[in-house]
């Protein structure tokens, strides 16, 4: 059998750290594994969806689907997945990441086993499917998809948030009520699979460690408005595993203080990504593209560094009240505090919270242009991007552009095109700093 050449995709990191993210998504699949082995319960996951805490306090192994979609793009292993789901009835313009997700669960169920050589081993059959409306509806729709070769039970929840007009003190109390509904129904369900009950303070406990987690990660991100650079985009890429995939645990505090550290050493010594840093540019949204991370590096040998990005962020902390003495109780209100942040901001400036978000980015990291990057199969990331560069341009005249392809799709990307728009948006970079 010919042997699949190795094709170069990731990008070459800026921090020790980011190196070592390799093992935790190696662990991820390993952990799910051998939770099957030892009879613990196995779910799908969606991630973002606010109950995380809540699957690790029930002892439940989660399995990220979306991330293994990301996996095997970056490994460039996933045509034979999508094009199972495509030849099961599933369109080429569905999220890919669930087109990954049902052709790997066409190919597994079909096969009797995992397909041979899956990324990191593959992933098993779960014992469940926790799906959310999160940012977009494939979280609802692809595990009720997945019904068609998986044969377990599924739970999906809300995830709401207020529109930005909405009067925040008149609404607040209607949509925490509802989202702690939401949690608790996903509690009574993962104890009717478990048969066990929920811990309060196991409970507590995971939420102590998220929120110390993702406080640090915040920090991180607030010591990369320095000059030049310490750590990049493509950086972030790899260490949001931790807080995405780790959240409620020992392993993501551990991890995101060893990168504090290192961030902060190289913060204070004015040690950059690259000796020569240029332009300071943010990656203003759309999913990464993980068949091509390499192209990060490639703006940096036009001495352009991203600094900053717009997607699979941490949260900014949030202060709950102290008199909140109920753990679901708490998440309720951490959600809705995470999701209404920059809504007054955006109702007194442009009526629009990412544009606000963007529009603080680019004062506080001294942006110097803005990439875009629009994937054909996220509508969530996607439709409304023109409109919001649009909308941003009317309180920046900083360059920006926008990229075309997909999340894991390679076949919706054109490297000649993608350079050749490096090439113009490096000139515009230029022309605007000769002024």
């Amino acid at each position: 059998m010919e042997e699949k050449q190795q094709v170069k995709t990731t990008a070459i990191k800026g921090t020790e750290m980011a190196r070592r993210v390799r093992g935790l998504v190696k662990q991820i699949y390993q952990s799910a594994h051998e939770a099957k082995a030892a009879g613990k319960k196995v779910a799908y996951f969606m991630v973002a969806s606010q109950y995380d805490e809540i699957v690790r306090a029930m002892d439940v192994v989660p399995l990220p689907t979306e991330n293994y979609a990301g996996l095997c793009a970056a490994k460039r292993d996933m045509d034979r997945f999508l094009l199972k789901a495509e030849a099961d009835g599933y369109s080429q313009v569905l999220c890919s990441y669930a087109r990954i997700g049902l052709g790997f669960d066409s190919l597994r169920q079909e096969l009797g086993c995992i397909p041979e050589n899956s990324p990191d081993g593959g992933m098993p059959v779960p014992d469940m499917m926790l799906g959310s409306s999160a940012v977009c509806d494939p979280r609802f729709k692809w595990y009720q998809a997945a019904g068609r070769y998986l044969q377990v039970p599924t739970y999906s929840i809300d995830c709401v948030a207020p529109p930005v007009q909405s009067d925040l003190d008149e609404v607040r109390d209607y949509y925490i009520k509802y989202q702690k509904a939401q949690f608790e129904g996903l509690i009574a369900f993962l104890e009717e699979q478990t048969g066990r009950k929920m811990d309060p303070e196991r409970l507590w406990e995971a939420i102590r460690l998220s929120d110390e987690a993702w406080r640090l990660w915040y920090e991180i991100d607030r010591l990369r408005v320095a000059v030049p650079s310490p750590m990049p985009t493509q950086d972030h890429f790899s260490i949001m595993v931790a807080g995405h995939y780790y959240s409620g645990t020992q392993v993501a505090v551990d991890f995101y203080q060893g990168l504090y550290d290192e961030v902060k050493n190289k913060a204070e010594n004015k040690i950059g990504v690259i000796p020569d840093e240029k332009y300071r540019l943010l990656y203003g949204g759309g999913l990464p593209p993980w068949h091509t991370l390499w192209i990060f590096n490639y703006f940096e040998s036009f001495g352009a560094v991203f600094v900053i990005e717009n997607v699979y962020r941490g949260y900014d902390p949030v202060e709950v009240p102290s008199r909140v003495k109920d753990p679901v109780e708490y998440l309720a209100w951490r959600s809705f505090l995470r999701f209404t942040q920059r809504h007054e901001k955006a109702r007194s400036r442009s009526g629009n919270p990412t544009v606000e978000r963007l529009l603080d980015y680019i004062g506080d990291y001294r942006i110097d242009g803005v990439v875009f990057h629009a994937c054909r199969s996220c509508r969530a990331t996607t439709v409304g991007q023109v409109h919001l560069k649009n909308l941003l341009g009317q309180y920046t005249d900083i360059p920006m552009m926008q990229l075309v392809s997909d999340m894991v799709d390679l076949r919706d990307y054109s490297e000649a095109q993608w350079k050749a728009q490096i090439g113009a948006f490096i000139e515009a970079l230029a022309g605007r700093a000769a002024t």
